[in-house]
């Protein structure tokens, strides 16, 4: 596949002033000459001319004009994938960019996969499989600090330590494979007590970066909040202090919200969807009912629940009743109406977190995005923390090479004949060459690559 000229829309679909129509491959050039009629004095062939210059003209079918250009040439291997790409900038009308697109498959390319220029680059020694999942999260970045950690991976920050970390592995590994060779000759005991040193820093790594998969995720991912509490607490008009606008409706009368409403934010660097529920209350109207269930399985998915109470007025059995339900999830109490004299005691935290608020005038929503990020995040978000943030499926490799090291020391340490010990740290550093690439499948990568847009 690596043989085929690709080509696909790099840029969003719809209506806006320019549109990239990527092409990548061996008959990029060709292809993109046999429609490109130049505007200017000079006639020489895209192939012919500088690689990253511009060059202004038309798109030509059938000596039909279909859109006024500017045509990026890039000449391999100095590209994104290191093979030659041309980039079209044309109008970024659907029709104009589709019609665009169309000449240049009649021409000779073949529509991208989703995630193939970037596929390509990996495939071509451009970057490592970390590098190309950074490719992803670059893109899909929804914080300022996803941005950065994004950029870090890109930079290959992560790849120096695992590549360190394969490399000990492998200098272990070529040791005691030495050593089977030549079962005559026993390890000297200063070899080995060196070779076991080697582990045990590589276990140490391997428990550092481990430690980073929670941050990692909630970097990527976010959280969810949801926002509960018996009607007419005020849920609705936090969720639009949070938001900094009116998104949901607030009236005085009690059973306003009667379905889920959910809505993105960024709290402290980090991106947490709030989902105001209806009221947990009992109820014998059919769709508040049904507003109520969906509450409850929203509950089920959140990751931290702010639980609204009107500290105007003491507690009532049914703000008991809810905080007895989600006892087990992490929970900050949020004392709405804090401009009015407050009627709850300390002693109804039952050991969460309490913010007093006033959703009337704002007052209390700064501390209380401070205690958002808290419960989430505890500490300082550093650089070196965001160098390497390792995602679910460098996670679930580390463990796995984790538990191989593990058993190989034990063998090690044990005197077990050393190709079992072997076996053991083959596995070990295989699951390491995962992460970067070094050692993986063909259904690994198409399981990564299908998860990037087409264009990328």
């Amino acid at each position: 596949m690596l043989d085929d000229t690709i080509a696909a829309i790099a840029t969003p679909l719809g209506n806006g002033g320019l549109a990239i129509i990527r092409i990548s491959g061996g008959k990029a050039l060709t292809i993109a000459d046999t429609l490109f009629a130049p505007g200017g004095k000079s006639k020489t062939p895209l192939a012919g001319v500088k690689s990253h210059t511009l060059h202004y003209g038309h798109i030509l079918r059938n000596d039909q004009r279909l859109d006024e250009v500017m045509i990026s040439v890039m000449k391999a291997p100095a590209t994104f994938t290191r093979e030659d790409i041309v980039e079209i900038n044309c109008h970024g009308g659907i029709c104009s960019t589709k019609a665009v697109l169309d000449a240049v498959l009649d021409a000779g390319a073949r529509l991208a996969l989703p995630g193939e220029f970037t596929k390509r680059a990996f495939m071509h020694g451009r970057i490592d499989l970390a590098q190309a999942e950074a490719v992803a999260d670059l893109i899909h970045a929804r914080t300022g600090l996803a941005l950065r950690a994004a950029n870090e991976q890109l930079a290959g920050k992560l790849s120096q330590r695992i590549n360190k970390l394969r490399d000990d592995l492998m200098h272990v590994l070529a040791h005691i494979e030495a050593n089977i060779d030549f079962p005559d000759e026993d390890i000297e005991p200063d070899t080995l007590s060196g070779l076991v040193q080697r582990l045990e820093n590589a276990g140490r790594l391997i428990h550092g970066l481990l430690s980073t998969a929670n941050e990692g995720h909630l970097i990527r991912r976010g959280i969810r909040a949801a926002i509960i509490g018996r009607p007419n607490v005020g849920k609705s008009s936090l969720l639009n202090q949070l938001l900094g606008r009116d998104r949901a409706i607030v009236s005085a009368v009690a059973g306003t919200t009667r379905d889920t409403i959910s809505e993105e934010a960024q709290i402290r660097g980090i991106a947490v969807v709030f989902i105001d529920t209806a009221g947990l209350q009992d109820s014998d109207d059919a769709i508040e009912r049904e507003g109520i269930r969906r509450s409850r399985e929203s509950l089920g998915q959140a990751d931290l629940i702010l639980h609204v109470i009107d500290a105007s007025e003491p507690i009532t059995s049914d703000d008991q009743a809810c905080l007895a339900d989600f006892d087990g999830k992490p929970r900050i109490l949020v004392l709405n109406k804090s401009d009015l004299p407050n009627r709850i005691g300390q002693a109804e935290s039952k050991g969460s977190p309490m913010v007093s608020v006033s959703c009337l005038n704002g007052q209390g929503i700064e501390p209380l995005k401070e205690s958002i990020r808290n419960q989430v995040w505890d500490g300082e978000i550093t650089s070196e923390m965001l160098e390497v943030m390792i995602n679910s499926r460098h996670q679930e490799a580390l463990r796995r090479a984790s538990e191989s090291l593990r058993t190989a020391l034990e063998q090690l340490r044990a005197g077990t004949p050393l190709d079992l010990v072997a076996v053991d740290l083959r596995i070990g550093t295989n699951a390491v060459g995962e992460i970067v690439g070094q050692t993986t499948t063909e259904d690994l990568l198409d399981s990564i690559f299908s998860t990037f847009c087409i264009g990328k």
